[in-house]
């Protein structure tokens, strides 16, 4: 009986053995992630009338998706020949970012993806000069500060890549829908924080981050083998097809 038991486990044994065999395990370190922009500084040190300055902060919550906020401030200027205006305030994103790299490809250094945010943003819209011309000539007035609260939804795919030990590089790329601006129909504020044009319903930017990783946990993760293409399959029967019709 013995014997028969044995011989029952090792023949279970050899039948499972490609299953097993066919898995890996990786081991994923799990980061949380802080982060800033440079495009905004960079703009700013050409163009005094624009100031725009954020980060981000996130936390991995698997070798796929992270949670992320990212917030920021604003300060934006414009003038022309009728008018001045000004827009300030401060903004903030909530979402997520998914990795689409596999995880034996991305082992906790290199990130593909696309990003989905929800951005809320509070800010003064104020014109303290307009002048214009109508009957009785030119006129001269002005809009006082009212402050706005604007939404607005975001996908944001991008790339980053660790450069150096826990310091990361990368862009991410902004397309913008507009739900709210703030100012009704009839006014629309220039400059929205965090989103841009008011006047427009969908926008579009780009972030340039530099971040810094802190690893907090390391997650063991099975990589299941690719199944080969019905393409493959068909190649490999026809050529042992052929090998028999040959007498191998």
């Amino acid at each position: 009986m013995r014997k028969i038991s044995v011989y029952f486990i090792s023949l279970f044994l050899i039948l499972d053995l490609p299953g097993i065999m066919a898995q890996d395990t990786i081991l994923f370190p799990l980061k949380i992630r802080a982060g800033f922009d440079i495009i905004g500084p960079g703009i700013y040190m050409s163009d005094k009338n624009n100031l725009n300055m954020e980060g981000f902060l996130s936390f991995d919550r698997n070798e796929k998706m992270a949670y992320i906020v990212e917030g920021g401030y604003s300060n934006f200027n414009y003038s022309q020949y009728n008018y001045d205006y000004t827009s300030t305030g401060t903004f903030a994103r909530l979402g997520v970012d998914l990795n689409l790299l596999k995880p034996d490809k991305a082992l906790g250094l290199y990130w593909a993806g696309i990003g989905l945010r929800y951005g809320l943003s509070l800010f003064s819209s104020e014109t303290s000069s307009l002048s214009y011309e109508n009957y009785w000539g030119e006129m001269t007035s002005s809009i006082p500060s009212k402050k706005m609260t604007a939404h607005f939804l975001e996908v944001a795919p991008g790339v980053r890549t660790e450069v150096f030990k826990n310091l990361s590089m990368g862009w991410t790329i902004r397309l913008k829908l507009l739900i709210s601006g703030g100012g009704g129909k009839d006014i629309r504020p220039i400059s929205i924080p965090g989103y841009g044009n008011g006047g427009r319903t969908t926008n579009a930017g780009i972030s340039y981050f530099i971040t810094w990783n802190i690893p907090y946990k390391t997650k063991t993760v099975i990589i299941k083998p690719e199944l080969p293409d019905e393409e493959d399959e068909e190649f490999e029967e026809e050529n042992v097809s052929g090998q028999q019709r040959i007498g191998f």
